[in-house]
């Protein structure tokens, strides 16, 4: 019989997975045998004669269950970037399964015990910083899982979690097949009017993924329709579009979403009220910076009036440019970035089919990279020939300033049938030294449109944006420098863990890197000084639209996980009655409707938290502030300090206490209001 590759060392180089050698089939058995195995580490742990240590329970643990690991850091990176039926079919198997294997761990009363011993004595125990943290998360975290519960309690939290983990599974794979499953066929002129030279090239690549050679295709790619919303003449065709793109997860059928909420959301109420907390928010933010939903709205509430202001104001222009335009017309939500788009250049000469040829995207990747090596001296050499899962993945080493091995960067761009949509981070390895010097293995995937051959690829500021965000966030992997993986890289609060992802897009918008990464993908002139600075001028345009799609996601996600009775709960009717008490404007939707709100329910990483990233970004405006009082954006003491409290530590220090040892102070809201124009003139 073939030895399973999942199962065997890896020989290939930097052990990255064999994925020439992987098939489906490979999964669910290397699942089973890796989940054995770390059983029976795990039972060794906790039933072992010798009292507690720190070294024989806690760094055990930490040691065990290489392979499941291994293994599944596999498979969920394939199945978000790289799916297929069968992988889908296992993915569904396996969330159950998986499920009671950690419940099995966290309820282990032997385990519980000797974390909980060790808890106790703590102060005893002679600890360092890192050890005594891990400890800490080792201990709330099997308090969070219902380890202190009772016998019936317990069974019931095992329940819980193997039936949300079924939901967040198909959750995520409906909104995929919806996504797959659309496309806006451009057949005649007038379909295409108004559609810039670039997207037309872009949706031409789309109609060849799709076997429609000739044709020009729209799918749901964020990449392809919100261009196709900004630029698009036809508004019959805008409205299907935006109508499908807001209705995903909701459209009845096998893929719809809304019951699927309905019992994720009870399911999670239930759990809180087993641990005792009031609701499944109360519970989530108890272990988050924020602490309290209180503080969560505060903050919200603090951005959204002056959000609203600036978004109706902002409505206002546009309404009046399409009157004077003959468009007799109110404003819809498929109407907002198209006469935005006409508003930006009449107001700023700034078109974004001007800006776009500037921006490729192998040149915003090197700046980047450039922008990484400015500040922390690491250099990225791209290698070929290494095992990728799809052929456009490209790997890159990365190194430190003393020429030394720091980890691998594969970077995976275009948009495809088999990716879920958006832009991540993850890991295939992460950083780690409790029993070797491991280097971490980190992706950065992202859903650009793929140009048509021997063209580049070009973004737009949005998409460079993106790429310069998800980068942020593979740094915090890359040069993440702790012993023990419970604290490795980003696996910290969730409302610290955008801080370094959002303070890292800074640097895209300085004319020293625009300058010299912003050329044109024709002549290889340099953007020009007249347009970078409507560039940069033109920054704060559309704050209003962008605060309010964003806060008011953040502010339903809140309210969602505050609710007690579930009983005869609708999401359509919570989702609207939610926004017209807080007075949404009628022009703009959620960013992130609620059927096909991922971030909140394909696991509850982001749930009662999507408010993280204006948590993050608080920090991250004033972070930025050390840099420009210095006088220099790539300053070498403050780039130092912001490695060792932000980059490299990891979930080492506590968050606040961290962010304060850079900035020198905690941080203020008003840098904040100041980066998104909402501060008084």
């Amino acid at each position: 019989m073939t030895a399973n590759p999942l199962l065997t060392d890896w020989s290939t180089p930097f052990e990255l997975p064999p994925f020439m050698d992987l098939s489906p089939d490979h999964f669910e058995p290397a699942f089973d045998q890796a989940m054995t195995d770390a059983r029976a580490e795990i039972d060794t742990i906790a039933g072992q004669d010798a009292p507690p240590t720190f070294e024989n329970t806690v760094a055990a643990l930490e040691k065990s269950g290489k392979s499941l690991t291994r293994v599944a850091s596999t498979f969920y990176n394939l199945t978000g970037a790289h799916t297929n039926p069968d992988l889908q079919a296992i993915e569904r198997a396996l969330a159950p399964k998986l499920a009671k294997h950690s419940s099995d761990t966290l309820l282990n009363a032997a385990l519980h015990d000797r974390i909980a011993r060790l808890w106790d004595t703590r102060a005893s125990l002679d600890l360092d910083e890192e050890q005594a943290r891990v400890l800490e998360r080792y201990h709330t975290m099997f308090q969070r899982a219902g380890a202190g519960l009772d016998e019936t309690g317990k069974a019931r939290m095992a329940d819980i979690s193997q039936r949300l983990a079924t939901l967040g599974t198909q959750f995520s794979q409906n909104i995929l097949k919806d996504e797959a499953d659309y496309q806006l066929v451009l057949e005649t002129d007038e379909d295409k009017a108004g559609l810039p030279g670039f997207l037309l090239d872009a949706a031409a690549g789309a109609a060849h993924e799709r076997g429609q050679d000739g044709k020009h295709v729209i799918t749901l790619s964020r990449s392809l329709i919100e261009p196709f919303l900004q630029f698009s003449e036809n508004r019959a065709l805008r409205e299907e579009a935006f109508t499908t793109w807001a209705s995903r997860g909701e459209n009845g059928g096998d893929t719809d979403n809304r019951a699927i909420i309905s019992e994720t959301l009870s399911l999670r109420a239930e759990k809180a009220r087993l641990l005792g907390f009031d609701t499944f928010a109360h519970f989530k933010l108890d272990d988050s910076m924020a602490k309290t939903p209180e503080a969560v709205r505060d903050l919200l509430t603090s951005v959204w009036a002056p959000g609203v202001e600036k978004a109706r104001a902002e409505e206002t222009d546009l309404a009046d440019y399409a009157r004077r335009r003959g468009d007799n017309i109110t404003i819809e939500p498929w109407d907002w970035r198209h006469y935005a788009e006409k508003v930006r250049i009449e107001k700023h000469d700034l078109n974004e089919a001007e800006l776009k040829p500037y921006l490729q995207l192998d040149k915003i990747i090197d700046a980047a990279f450039d922008t990484a090596h400015r500040l922390f001296g690491i250099s990225f050499k791209e290698l070929s020939g290494l095992p990728v899962y799809h052929p456009d993945v490209r790997v890159f080493e990365v190194m430190g300033a003393d020429g030394e091995h720091v980890g691998l960067f594969l970077g995976d761009y275009f948009a495809r049938p088999s990716k879920r949509s958006g832009a991540w981070m993850s890991a295939f390895r992460t950083q780690q030294r409790v029993d070797a010097d491991q280097k971490p293995i980190i992706v950065n995937v992202m859903n650009f449109a793929k140009a048509p051959d021997g063209q580049p690829a070009l973004l737009t500021f949005e998409d460079a944006r993106t790429l310069f965000h998800e980068f942020g966030h593979g740094l915090h992997g890359l040069l993440s420098d702790v012993t023990y993986p419970m604290i490795a890289g980003t696996r910290v609060a969730r409302d610290f863990v955008e801080l370094p992802s959002q303070l890292y897009e800074h640097w895209l918008s300085q004319p020293e890197v625009l300058s010299r990464f912003a050329v044109h993908y024709q002549t290889g002139e340099p953007m020009p000084k007249a347009l970078l600075d409507k560039v940069l001028a033109a920054e704060n345009f559309n704050q209003g639209f962008a605060t309010v799609e964003y806060t008011a996601s953040a502010l339903v996600d809140l309210e969602l996980h505050l609710q007690t009775d579930l009983s005869d709960f609708d999401p359509g009717v919570f989702e609207r009655q939610a926004l017209e008490k807080i007075g949404m404007p009628g022009a703009i939707i959620m960013r992130h409707r609620v059927p096909h709100f991922s971030h909140v329910f394909t696991g509850d990483g982001y749930s009662a938290g999507y408010y993280s990233y204006m948590w993050s970004e608080v920090m991250d405006a004033d972070a930025f502030g050390a840099f420009e009082e210095s006088g220099d954006v790539f300053d070498p003491a403050t780039a130092d300090r912001l490695r060792q409290h932000i980059y490299s530590a990891g979930g080492r220090p506590d968050p606040a206490e961290t962010y304060k040892a850079f900035r020198g102070r905690a941080p203020t809201i008003d840098a904040l209001l100041e980066k998104r124009g909402l501060t008084a003139a």
